[in-house]
């Protein structure tokens, strides 16, 4: 994976060097075009701006605003545009990133660190171009490419929420790239390699649920920004959306969605789906990670409606391979049987009270590691990190009181985890890989 993401840099380092001139003149050009998706005039506002400026003037734009912040919540905007200890939607949360270290911007209607001088349009072309006032091109860390997808009435929606927030007057932080990814312009190659833009379209083949599903997901829920893999250029792999895919600097492996893939989804019932996403445990596990985040921020405050739907979409899906490059040390035959017998013991040390002798847990509070898919997924990644890390469940309202595993880091060496994550993966029926102590040492420092 560090051979993959080096030559991407170097690729894109060429790349940017060597059409850094034809980008600015692309720059120009895109200033000069005229289509509204492209160059928007303060002086003459679309169409669906005036109808939402004359919405404002009505009592019921207080429904708009609901709607807004029940939008804003489905692509959880708060997580990423507040930091911790910070006002909601201040911006200023650190996001480190193969190319360097990027920064969310203040999203509050303050008119000199926030967008309180925008417009519907401007915040319109923001969300579905990707492009901010002034042609100021957004890195695609921001999930431009999925936002492109939602519809103009819910982009104002969420405009006209964060417009209600208070102002909040916090400087935006500059981000922390090298050369050539600190240079905006080059991203006009980016985009014509991997971004078109483009609203949701329905599917008349299937059900009003699932195209529901369809649009969440693919759209403001930007799940495949997580749940697909990354090619060296950092763009997701369009062809093995929700396949799975390891985060990149965090490390922790998003498991494929697609139906009967890894986590098995397609066995899953619509009710174990939609208890996991709004509560996050079921007796099939509970999320962890990354994830939680997610449960806490988003998916706990939307309907019982819409997580039908997403629940439909998830398992309706084709199985899918990811190409992504999961870091892999193949273990011998002979050290695979030491690490699982070793690991038995402290398995039973410290494992056992909790998710018990036989790997059953204990209902929702305690997951079960026997007939685990997320266990016995072919990278062993996440086993890892949460043994070394420990396991925090979100506190929702279906779940407020929730059961947390502790770190083990302090306590065991890493071929003691090895030993644990191996036998673990290879008790109660579970078939999967010896995991090498060298993966551990590589996963024992990275960040949380």
């Amino acid at each position: 994976m560090r051979r993959k993401i080096f030559h991407g840099i170097v690729m894109l380092a060429v790349l940017g060097l060597v059409f850094l001139g034809w980008a600015v003149w692309m720059s120009g050009i895109l200033h000069r075009s005229t289509p509204e998706s492209q160059q928007v005039a303060r002086s003459v506002p679309s169409a669906a701006a005036v109808a939402t400026r004359k919405a404002w003037a009505e009592p019921q734009f207080a429904s708009v605003i609901a709607r807004g912040e029940y939008l804003a919540r489905v692509g959880d905007c708060v997580a990423c545009h507040t930091m911790r200890g910070g006002k909601p939607y201040a911006g200023g949360l650190a996001t480190p990133t193969p190319f360097g270290l990027l920064y969310s911007p203040n999203i509050t209607p303050d008119k000199q660190y926030g967008i309180g001088n925008w417009t519907e349009d401007e915040f319109w072309r923001a969300m579905h171009d990707g492009i901010a006032p002034g042609n100021k091109l957004l890195y695609p860390v921001f999930p431009f490419t999925y936002f492109t997808k939602v519809s103009r009435p819910d982009v104002d929606a969420i405009f006209a929420y964060l417009r209600s927030l208070p102002p909040a007057a916090q400087p935006n932080h500059p981000n922390e790239m090298p050369f050539p990814y600190n240079q905006r312009s080059s991203l006009v190659f980016w985009r014509a390699l991997f971004f078109r833009a483009g609203e949701f379209k329905p599917n008349p083949g299937k059900s009003p649920e699932w195209n529901r599903g369809a649009y969440l997901v693919e759209g403001l829920g930007h799940c495949g920004m997580c749940h697909s893999s990354f090619n060296a250029l950092g763009a997701t792999d369009k062809n093995a959306q929700l396949a799975g895919g390891l985060i990149p600097i965090q490390r922790w492996y998003a498991p494929a969605l697609n139906s009967g893939a890894e986590v098995g989804l397609g066995n899953w019932t619509d009710e174990e789906l939609t208890q996991f996403l709004k509560t996050g445990v079921s007796v099939r596990g509970a999320t962890y990670g990354p994830m939680s985040d997610v449960v806490f921020h988003s998916l706990q405050h939307l309907s019982d409606a819409d997580l039908q739907a997403i629940a439909t979409y998830l398992r309706a899906q084709p199985v899918l391979v990811s190409p992504g490059d999961v870091q892999k040390i193949e273990v011998s035959p002979q050290l695979a049987v030491e690490l699982a017998q070793q690991g038995r013991q402290i398995y039973i040390n410290h494992c056992a009270e909790c998710h018990q002798l036989d790997g059953r847990g204990v209902g929702e509070q305690y997951p079960p590691l026997a007939g685990n898919p997320s266990i016995a997924m072919q990278p062993g990644t996440n086993a890892i990190r949460m043994v070394l890390l420990g396991g925090f469940q979100p506190g929702t309202k279906g779940n407020p009181r929730p059961y947390s595993m502790p770190p083990f880091a302090q306590l065991l060496n890493d071929h003691d985890v090895a030993a644990v994550v191996t036998y673990i993966r290879q008790a109660w029926g579970n078939n999967a890989p010896a995991v090498s102590p060298a993966v551990v040492t590589r996963f024992r420092h990275v960040p949380e």
